[in-house]
């Protein structure tokens, strides 16, 4: 079974990719997801966060507040390396466990790992294909306002602080351009998986 990752900045539309690549019959590992329930559930990551951010990331009932923790850990590139350098390790163990469970089943061609930091993870090191999917920046920027309820200022500090994407484009074994149609984006994750499948 393969390890493939997806990858895209905020707004670029990896998970349209990766909701499609399941479609297909791959399995999909939300990276993201798996790091909310880490934040939530993982005492240690908890307090490692509060020894490094402070106790205003907490609510008042003493668990990590997602929003003030993200303010904090998307302030600039050397909160985000810290908050990255807690919850990755948990989140690649996490990957490696399901995957290691899948193995066995046979069912899934394909193992997808859908993360907006594979590269500056070193996540890349441990797959097999990375798919980076890319758009234009004013398009990514509304897309990840709509969706979300980041502010514009919160989306472009995001954007800033994630690897640009002609560094992606360069790293990647397959590009996909989501600048147009859901039909055309469709149309080119499908000839991916053929090609991986």
């Amino acid at each position: 079974m393969l390890k493939v990752g997806v990858t895209g900045g905020i707004g670029s539309g990896k998970s349209a990719v990766s909701k499609r690549l399941a479609e297909l019959g791959a399995y999909v590992f939300d990276a993201d997801w798996e790091a909310k329930k880490i934040l939530d559930e993982n005492e240690t990551v908890q307090e490692q966060l509060i020894q490094e951010f402070g106790t205003d990331i907490q609510n008042p009932d003493g668990t990590i507040n997602r929003k003030k923790l993200a303010r904090k850990g998307f302030s600039n590139e050397e909160n985000q390396a810290i908050l990255n350098a807690i919850i990755h390790p948990f989140v690649f163990d996490a990957i490696d466990e399901v995957y290691e469970k899948l193995k066995k089943t046979k069912k899934h061609p394909i193992f997808v790992v859908d993360a907006a930091l594979i590269y500056e993870s070193g996540l890349d090191q441990h797959l097999d294909y990375v798919i980076t999917v890319i758009a234009q920046y004013g398009l990514r920027l509304k897309r990840a306002m709509s969706r979300s309820n980041l502010t514009r200022e919160e989306v472009v500090k995001r954007m800033d602080l994630q690897l640009p994407d002609n560094t992606k484009v360069q790293m990647a074994d397959f590009i996909i351009d989501n600048n147009e149609s859901e039909e055309k984006l469709y149309k080119q994750v499908d000839e991916v998986f053929h090609q991986l499948a």
